[in-house]
């Protein structure tokens, strides 16, 4: 399918440096496994428990992203999937923690040794199964503001900073402190198979953002420099992925040191709108609205990611073609194909 593709992480590094990638790469916040066995004709799910199950898995995995000519995959350890109470981010119920008693019995100190015991074999399954000239990109999954919804509730934690803004306060000081830890651990342990380091927290809906911008300053964005730091103190970069309408604080994100940011959709502004006031300062990612892939045919789709992604490439200055936000199981795969074919029409005529 694809003779002569050999991946090379170093043009995803190039948009984290903010310069011109060699070629042109393409890049997935995410791809859902059941999108993946679409494309595949059989089911990629992991069968057990035992090493050989795990490299197995990644082994398929990665080897998707690969065959699509991809320089890197994406992995998060998922921050929220293993907190006690996990489920209010889905919405339709409130979180464990609801006032100070919640908060004081909550097991924020077990956290750690679940999450390693976790994630750690799969993180190995990917040092053991990663190909030549790939990495992962990713690191922690979820984000400060996520963890707090997920436990909370997103409509109980908007009445906490109004009803009790001393827990909202510690609520949000405990995640960071939480979110140091882990990350502490993250790079030292696993900077080798990670290009890069990524933290999704979507802070925005189409018109605004979720909180208020001067609540995200005080109790957010803080805790993002923590992060920042530990991730720029190992000599790693790190994007922030963010959906929604965030223009009101991107000045702030700016501030924090982020090296790219990735998730843009038409309906909130045409992506020149993010190169024109963000390419002279950071790496972007993205470009193609998710609608693009899900609403035309594959014909359509080709011409549309063709001219769109030659122009981004020439206006942006580190710049990496994907959809605006993931690939969910919903997603045609003659639409996602197209967008991959077409960038790689681009790659074969830009070599010429």
């Amino acid at each position: 399918m694809n003779k002569g593709f050999y991946p090379d992480f170093s043009n995803l590094l190039d948009v984290l440096h903010n310069r011109r990638p060699g070629r042109l790469p393409l890049y997935e916040h995410h791809i859902d496994p059941p999108f993946v066995s679409k494309v595949m004709g059989r089911n990629i799910v992991l069968q057990g428990d035992k090493k050989n199950d795990y490299d197995d898995y990644y082994k398929s995995l990665i080897g998707f992203w690969k065959a699509h000519t991809y320089d890197g995959f994406d992995y998060e350890a998922a921050i929220c999937d293993i907190f006690p109470g996990h489920g209010a981010i889905m919405g339709g119920r409130p979180g464990p923690i609801q006032n100070r008693q919640d908060f004081s019995i909550y097991p924020f100190g077990d956290i750690p040794k679940i999450f390693w015991e976790t994630y750690t074999p799969h993180l190995e399954a990917v040092r053991n199964t990663l190909p030549p000239g790939m990495k992962a990109f990713g690191g922690c999954g979820y984000g400060i503001f996520e963890s707090a919804q997920d436990l909370v509730g997103f409509e109980q934690l908007c009445l906490m900073q109004f009803m009790d803004p001393e827990l909202f306060r510690d609520l949000f000081n405990k995640i960071g402190e939480l979110y140091s830890v882990l990350w502490k651990k993250m790079v030292k342990d696993y900077s080798d198979i990670f290009v890069f380091f990524r933290m999704g927290d979507d802070l925005g809906h189409k018109t605004s953002t979720m909180l208020s911008p001067g609540i995200i300053r005080e109790h957010i964005i803080p805790q993002y420099k923590k992060v920042i730091e530990i991730v720029h103190s190992a000599g790693k970069k790190f994007l922030l992925h963010s959906c929604g309408n965030i223009f009101s604080i991107m000045d702030d994100i700016l501030e924090t040191g982020i090296d790219a940011k990735h998730s843009n959709e038409d309906q909130i502004a045409p992506f020149d709108k993010w190169i024109d006031l963000y390419s002279p300062k950071i790496g972007l990612f993205g470009g193609i609205d998710l609608n693009t892939l899900i609403l035309n045919d594959y014909d359509e789709v080709f011409r549309i990611v063709k001219e769109n992604g030659f122009r981004f490439r020439q206006k942006a200055r580190g710049y990496g073609l994907g959809s605006g936000n993931s690939i969910p199981e919903y997603v045609p795969v003659e639409g996602f194909m197209a967008m991959v074919d077409a960038v790689k029409e681009i790659r074969r005529l830009e070599d010429q």
